[in-house]
């Protein structure tokens, strides 16, 4: 594999001393240098970025434990990042954008989400590509890896940070069964445990559920084996393990924003491109919430780096960097962590108060003060109100007055949709009911166009489509939505970033407020694809935990449902397949009027319409379902 030193390449004059140098590892022409549109061919630029930063800048002040990095004899703090650039050959012939993804989990997403392609870590087949839609319209694309605790595999894109020296603290996570078994991993797939600093120290404890009480594990019944807890005795689907240990080797992860921050400020200030976008989808898109409310929409020189972002269903959540923290512990129902960091004050673009510490605060407190705002579009499905509070990005916390939003930013519900739309048609998984296959990507490629035509050519984009208290399509969240909760991790948390308190004393609840729903079981507000509009069954961002998986009739994590409609209900609205393809294309176009679709996908979303037609008449009885105002009845 060679290395290159990037400055022939990338690089024009010096570099600050923020960003050393680029090595490039591969640089290859795309798909044999085959055209896309006007812009022609594409290069795939894989590397590593090398950084030092001043730990003594305000630019930097916000990273947990930099002061207990190693420096440099210059003072500075060095560390490095994969990186990955998508660009077109003729720098010419672009659009003068970049568009950088946050990795998720170290993965590269955009091309499946906007491209409508194969997903792949490593992009090099035609159908990793798609149909090439963000590379016809010019963009320059890249992904900077900004997690430290990525497995060490070459297509993954990591952060390669500094330990912090000389400290010590705390690791917590959670693990629930969905089968029979016997091992609870302290770290997963996605990232790498920490090191025990002291075995006979580690705690572990068993609850029915979530918010259930802990009962002690006792020593004789489990051992440490590695980086897994081994169980004398299988335990059964549904139950939570939590362990809590002294760690080892706490790394400096913060840095991870820098590094995103210093790449983008360095590709701006090169002149290659003019104007950054940021995207992330889940925990990617928690990532550019965190990035921006730390303060890292600033360089060092306090200049802007990203000038419109757009968050994907990353709810109320943001990523955060504590001591020991674990990006890849996301909140939300059965799923890896409850009583988490990722979930707490402050959710919205709106200052409002935090009742427990009187704290004023907004995600956008920082780039205010910097006068660094960005354009923000954020998208969220249905199912980031039951399962990551997305109602507190524009409601007060006690879920009694709208928050009005920013001029800044634009909100969006994907109506009835789930965290990731499954494919058609839909199966049945863990959950108790058809995964929802309301496919809403198609909306997410006009939401990019009318971001970026708001931060180049200051054309607003359309208004938001949200719920609202005010016109009646926001309601109470039943139990089994997930609870988000002011959180007390002790007493330095909120100075320095150390968590003394695990687990934390948790205190008052905050209302998630959920989209009411219209007579045919549909949710009332918020941004309708054409099958939504005219549907042909319930789309519900809710599914069901399944006996089979313990816990039966929770709330499933990241799952919606289809519920098909019966004959007769389906006759009565459309009559003839005819008259509801006529409805759907009416709807359909509404959207392209409304900037809210493309009006080049619109033969696409129209098959697929036509697919759910001839897919549901053959359903049979056992798999229909009459809608009623107590749908919702199924959550406890």
């Amino acid at each position: 594999m060679r290395r290159i030193v990037l400055a022939a390449v990338l690089l024009t004059g010096n570099a600050p001393a923020a960003l050393l140098r680029i090595e490039i590892a591969s640089q290859t022409d795309v798909l044999g240098g085959a055209t896309f549109g006007t812009v022609g061919s594409y290069q795939l630029v894989r590397g590593r970025a090398y950084f030092a930063v001043n730990p003594k800048s305000p630019a930097n002040s916000r990273i947990t434990d930099i002061t207990f990095a190693t420096r440099n004899a210059a003072g500075l703090v060095e560390f490095s990042a994969d990186v990955v650039l998508l660009r077109p050959k003729d720098p010419h012939a672009g659009n003068n954008t970049l568009l950088l993804e946050s990795p998720n989990r170290g993965g590269i997403g955009i091309l499946a989400l906007y491209n409508r392609a194969a997903g792949s870590p490593s992009p090099v087949k035609a159908e990793h590509f798609g149909d090439g839609y963000l590379l016809r319209e010019g963009y320059t694309l890249a992904w900077v890896g900004w997690q430290h605790d990525i497995p060490a595999r070459e297509d993954l894109l990591r952060a390669y940070l500094p330990i912090a020296k000389g400290v010590d603290g705390l690791v917590r996570g959670e693990f629930t069964f969905s089968t029979v078994a016997d091992r609870i991993p302290l770290g997963d797939a996605n990232h790498l445990a920490y090191p025990v600093a002291d075995p006979a120290k580690l705690s572990l404890t068993v609850r029915e559920s979530i918010h259930a009480n802990r009962h002690p594990v006792p020593p004789t019944e489990w051992h440490l084996n590695g980086d897994a807890i081994v169980l004398k005795h299988p335990a059964k689907p549904g139950l939570t393990y939590e362990f809590i240990y002294p760690g080892a080797q706490p790394v400096v992860a913060g840095l991870g924003m820098a590094a995103t921050r210093d790449f983008v400020s360095h590709l701006k200030r090169e002149g290659r491109v003019r104007f950054a976008l940021g995207v992330g989808t889940s925990q990617s898109a928690m990532f550019l919430r965190a990035l921006l409310y730390e303060g890292f929409n600033a360089d060092e020189q306090g200049k802007p780096v990203f000038d419109g972002l757009q968050p994907h269903v990353a709810g109320g959540r943001k990523t955060t960097f504590e001591r020991f923290t674990q990006p890849s512990r996301t909140s939300g129902p059965y799923r890896n962590a409850s009583f988490s960091t990722t979930d707490q004050f402050p959710y919205s673009d709106t200052e409002t108060v935090e009742p427990m510490t009187g704290r004023r605060d907004s995600l956008l407190s920082r780039a205010r003060t910097a006068k660094v705002v960005p354009k923000i579009i954020y998208t969220n499905s249905s199912y980031e109100y039951y399962g990551s509070a997305a109602s507190l990005l524009h409601t007060t916390l006690d879920g009694k007055h709208d928050l009005p939003l920013p001029a800044t930013t634009r909100l969006y519900l994907l109506t009835g949709g789930q965290h990731g739309p499954a494919p058609f048609p839909p199966k049945y998984g863990p959950g108790q009911y058809l995964h929802n296959w309301n496919d809403y990507k198609w909306a997410l490629r006009a939401t990019l166009h009318n971001l970026r035509t708001w931060v180049v050519d200051g054309i607003p984009p359309p208004p938001s489509l949200y719920p609202t208290l005010a016109d009646g399509t926001l309601t109470p969240g039943k139990p089994a939505a997930y609870r988000t909760q002011y959180l007390d991790f002790g007493p330095s948390y909120l100075i320095n970033g150390v968590i003394t308190r695990q687990p934390p004393k948790p205190g008052p609840d905050y209302a998630v407020l959920v989209t009411t729903l219209a007579a045919d079981g549909n949710e009332t507000s918020g941004l309708r694809m054409p099958w939504v509009a005219e549907p042909l069954g319930v789309f519900t961002g809710w599914n069901l935990r399944s006996a089979a998986i313990g816990a039966a009739g929770e709330l499933l994590g990241q799952t919606g449902s289809f519920l098909p409609y019966p004959p007769e209900r389906i006759n009565a609205r459309y009559r003839s397949p005819a008259i509801y393809r006529s409805q759907v294309q009416t709807a359909a176009e509404r959207l392209v009027k409304n900037r809210l679709l493309l009006s080049e996908d619109l033969p696409a979303i129209l098959r697929l319409s036509g697919q759910a037609w001839e897919w549901v008449a053959e359903l049979p009885s056992s798999e229909r379902f009459e809608p009623n105002t107590n749908l919702r009845q199924g959550l406890k």
